[in-house]
């Protein structure tokens, strides 16, 4: 396994989307970064008498969002007009993946996203960026490099 056992750097970072109209992923261009959240419920189980409160694990969820350089082609492995659509179109569930350091080393993430939002902002003096939000739907897994 090629595992990265040091610390990441991002700039190899890769994310792949699909919506429900395609059986592949493809990469995402000109990603500027990107941020996966995953939670757990504690559920109290606290008794009367204890004295202290106790939890048990519930359900989990995860979560994220992406920052992109806003590109309107449907070039092969383009993957920006898919998140626009997967929003405009209202897909109900869509496949990513997410490498933080890479193809070839680290990890990938990977589960079922139902994008959230989809938002285009452009400056007088900057690039036309775009920011991606994404809602899991099940489990988010992880495999090594």
């Amino acid at each position: 396994m090629a595992t990265n056992e040091t610390t990441y750097t991002g700039e190899s970072g890769v994310i792949k989307f699909t919506d429900n109209s395609s059986s592949s992923v493809v990469g995402v261009a000109s990603v500027r970064s990107f941020t996966i959240d995953q939670e757990l419920d504690a559920i109290e189980s606290t008794v009367m008498g204890s004295g202290a409160r106790t939890y048990i694990p519930g359900l989990r969820q995860f979560s994220g969002s992406m920052d992109i350089y806003f590109r309107d082609d449907t070039a092969a492995g383009s993957g920006n007009i898919n998140l626009f659509d997967a929003v405009n179109s209202g897909a109900t569930t869509s496949l990513i993946e997410l490498y933080p350091s890479g193809e070839t080393t680290g990890i990938k993430l990977a589960g079922t996203v139902i994008i959230t939002g989809h938002s285009i902002t452009a400056n007088h003096d900057g690039m036309v960026e775009a920011s991606v939000t994404f809602q899991g739907s099940g489990a988010l897994t992880k495999t090594d490099l």
